[in-house]
This record gives structure tokens, C-alpha cells and sequence, in this order.
């Protein structure tokens, strides 16, 4: 397995597998939702506030991660969210999302990200270092459907403290019915 940064002439090859692993696990419907919203987010997002990571075996994509910015005004730490995820369904239970994460996660803090935050299982993403935290804590950009997945955790040798102000999130993912 492979990793690399970028997304730049893989568009179309990103946007498919969140398509079918989307539509395998949770209907079609979700698997367009979330293939457009990989599509929004290469298309729409400045560069500095996105990152994009894939796992390849040989030729072939097999996981591939997001991060974009999301804004505390108050606050002066860099803040990335990750958001969304996916591994080709013949490929899960196989390590391949975790290392994945660990690839984004480690790249994330050689580019001086201090926190992410992400919203999805905690059972899952505790795995690789998040940890549950409140809206008081981290405010979310949009109201959250389910408050026990706001995950964070910091990417710096300091303790995680509250990020100050509201938050905003890059376009694209400024849809309540993401969340």
C-alpha cells in the first residue's frame, strides 16, 4: 500500500469510490450525496484549506481521506477537519482507513495543523487518537444530528484546550443535512 497527497487529475477516480462505498453501505442515494460532495469539495475549496490523502495498492484506489479547514475567528490555532472518509468495500477490516488516517494525521502536523476535529463513530476514530468532545468545547459550524461523534484531538505536543468563537466550515460542507 501506498499513500499520497493531492488530489490534482484524480478527480473523477476520488469521486467514485465515495459513490459506491457510499451507495454499498448505505443506499444509493447517500453514495451520490457524498460522491458530490468529494466532487464540491476538490472543485470549490481554495488549496490552502484542503488536503487530500489516497491509498493505493498498486494501480488501484483503495481509501482515500479529506481535510478542510474549518475557522475558529476567535482563535488563533489551525484547524482542520476530517471529513469525509472512505475505503473500498473490499478492502475494509483490513487496517487500510487507520493507516490511512495515521498517513493524514502525521502529514497534517509536518504542515503545523495544531488541531483536527472530525464527526463520525468515536469507537471508531478513538483508533487513531480522537478523542469525544462538546460543542462548548469546539463549536460545530452547523447544529450536529448527533453530539457524541464530535471527535477532536490535538496535533502539537500541547494539551488541547476550548477553541474559541464559532466556527466555520469551508462551503461545501456548509450543509445541515451533512451533519
Amino acid at each position: 500500500m501506498e499513500f499520497f497527497s493531492g488530489h490534482i487529475s484524480r478527480e473523477q477516480e476520488i469521486c467514485e469510490l465515495f459513490s459506491t462505498t457510499f451507495a454499498a453501505s448505505e443506499g444509493a442515494d447517500e453514495g451520490k450525496t457524498i460522491g458530490r460532495l468529494a466532487n464540491d469539495l476538490m472543485d470549490t475549496t481554495p488549496t490552502q484549506d484542503l488536503f487530500v490523502f489516497s491509498a493505493y495498492d498498486g494501480q488501484s484506489l483503495i481509501g482515500c481521506i479529506f481535510f478542510s479547514r474549518l475557522s475558529y475567528d476567535q482563535d488563533d490555532r489551525t484547524v482542520f477537519l476530517l471529513s469525509p472518509v472512505a475505503v473500498k468495500t473490499d478492502q475494509q477490516n483490513k487496517g487500510v482507513g487507520q493507516k490511512l488516517l495515521v498517513f493524514g494525521l502525521d502529514q497534517l502536523r509536518r504542515k503545523g495543523v495544531d488541531i483536527a476535529i472530525t464527526y463520525g463513530d468515536p469507537n471508531y476514530y478513538r483508533k487513531v487518537g480522537f478523542r469525544q468532545i462538546t460543542e462548548e468545547f469546539a463549536q460545530a459550524p452547523v447544529r450536529l444530528n448527533q453530539p457524541p461523534g464530535w471527535l477532536g484531538q490535538s496535533l502539537t505536543e500541547k494539551d488541547m484546550v476550548p477553541l474559541a468563537g464559532p466556527s466555520r466550515c469551508v462551503e461545501a460542507l456548509n450543509k445541515p443535512e451533512l451533519w
